[in-house]
């Protein structure tokens, strides 16, 4: 289920909501209790199989986040007190340290094994027959399927026993709270990845106003028109270029925009549904993304893109590997690695880790250059342009099949190419001022309009006609399109 979809804006959505204000008066729990069976129901919608594993995951981090509280692994004695805040730095005891490393690994083997297993044994295979040991590979019939949205709300579990051990955030005692902090459908399969202790006094204690419930509203219609108008169209531009496997310079760099444009788009549109939903039930979501393609370096670029899995990065894993603390050397190796893993979080390929490794490389000379980024003498447009340029390009891996297509794509970018047969054929369909009109409407939005998240903080009788305007429009366009995926969903 997405939500750009009939089904959820004109079902599942009012019946969510209408459950969960029917219990106005009732306390809060019950509400939270509303969310973690809308939740699951949203996540096993497309497959039932993995909600069993998503409750596992969470009952242990519950469970261990307790015997980290407590320093105890005898839990029923603790049983209805309240959970301390641990002295934040200091000393843990063998129990506690035990108990969040089993946490951590836990985590990291469910994930690793749901989402690199069929990468580790094709990579394997792969290197056997390179070296001329085609017995040595392993034949098996077993092929993992990913489970939806398991990298967020993977890192949403992990940071919420983390900040327990760090003294930043008191366990839960009671599992229904952090069930509903793992499963609200709002952020469930695709982000924002908030962090539990910015979401765990709200778990407890948040307000419903009218000025939040229509800010909610205007954050989803946003989203959705971002999403419908705008990322659907350039998608289809960019599945066309990139299947074309070689398509003319020109076109090659028209499907690489417009796919820039898809993920921005598509990605941002979510988590402004996610966060409008968020405020309809009384949650404030973090912001997820600030203009990244008005970036002037790659460095800006990551405080901009996906704001929140940046923090997170850097908050869980630059950080404790000594960040920029342990000399420069390091600092540009912890630079690099934590790039390599974002790569690897986005997708089990090659291309993932190229694409990582490119941002780690850039992230590493900008601060080998002082920090800034590596045209900061130039005119803001061209720190702009050049920034845009780079990330396009990177771009190219994240988007291709594998590495052999994203290089001849690449390629055919820089005119090195041989445009295969099919791309004059290309050209007329990417041609269409459908998808021409599309692509700069989404130049304009990014370059020129103002963010939903300050657009949305006033309210007034023209806003509420732009955004019926703009609801209308998307339902009908909904309507037509054969083409909606969520890209984000995969990952």
């Amino acid at each position: 289920m997405v939500f750009s979809s009939h089904i959820f804006l004109f079902y599942f959505l009012p019946a969510a909501l209408g459950l969960y204000y029917a219990l106005h008066r009732c306390p809060q729990r019950w509400r939270n209790v509303v969310l973690i069976i809308t939740g699951y129901t949203f996540y096993g919608w497309a497959e039932p199989m993995f909600m069993p594993l998503m409750f596992a995951t969470t009952l242990i981090d519950w469970l261990a986040s307790l015997v980290i509280a407590r320093d105890d692994w005898r839990l029923w004695r603790h049983r209805g007190k309240p959970m301390p805040l641990l002295e934040h730095g200091g000393l843990r005891s063998p129990v506690q340290r035990l108990a969040i490393r089993s946490s951590i690994v836990l985590n990291i083997c469910v994930l690793g094994f749901f989402k690199y297993f069929n990468f580790g044994v094709d990579s394997y295979n792969a290197l056997a027959r390179s070296l001329g040991l085609e017995a040595g590979q392993w034949n098996t019939f077993f092929e993992v399927i990913l489970p939806l949205g398991i990298s967020f709300y993977t890192f949403q579990a992990m940071s919420y026993t983390i900040d327990v051990y760090r003294g930043e955030a008191r366990a839960m005692g009671n599992l229904v709270d952090f069930s509903c902090f793992v499963s609200m459908f709002p952020h469930l399969v695709a982000g924002p990845i908030l962090k539990f202790s910015f979401l765990a006094g709200q778990l407890e204690h948040r307000t419903h106003t009218m000025e939040k419930f229509a800010r909610g509203v205007s954050f989803f219609i946003l989203g959705l028109s971002k999403k419908i108008l705008i990322a659907n169209p350039c998608g289809k531009v960019a599945d066309l270029a990139f299947l074309c496997g070689s398509p003319a310079p020109t076109d090659a760099w028209f499907g690489a925009i417009a796919y820039a444009f898809q993920i921005y788009f598509d990605f941002s549109a979510y988590s402004d549904m996610a966060i409008g939903l968020g405020l309809m039930m009384g949650f404030i979501f973090a912001k997820n993304f600030d203009s990244p393609y008005r970036a002037v370096s790659i460095t800006d670029f990551w405080r901009r893109w996906h704001i929140s899995l940046s923090s997170w990065l850097r908050d869980y894993l630059y950080i404790p590997l000594g960040g920029n603390r342990r000399g420069e050397a390091r600092t540009y190796a912890n630079l690099i690695l934590v790039m390599l893993i974002g790569g690897l979080w986005h997708g089990a390929s090659w291309t993932f880790v190229v694409w990582g490794a490119i941002h780690g490389g850039m992230l590493a000379l900008e601060r080998l250059c002082g920090g800034k980024g590596l045209f900061h003498r130039f005119p803001v447009f061209l720190q702009v342009g050049t920034t845009f340029f780079a990330v396009v390009v990177a771009w190219v891996f994240f988007r291709a099949t594998d590495l052999n297509a994203a290089l001849e794509y690449c390629k055919c970018l820089f005119g090195f190419g041989t445009p295969s047969p099919g791309a004059p054929l290309l050209h007329s369909l990417v041609a269409a001022p459908y998808y021409v009109g599309s692509f700069f409407l989404a130049a304009v939005v990014a370059w020129f309009a103002p963010q939903s998240w300050n657009w949305t903080r006033s309210m007034g009788w023209g806003k509420a006609l732009v955004l019926a305007g703009l609801f209308w429009l998307s339902i009908v366009v909904m309507t037509s399109q054969d083409y909606n995926p969520f890209i984000y969903f995969i990952f």
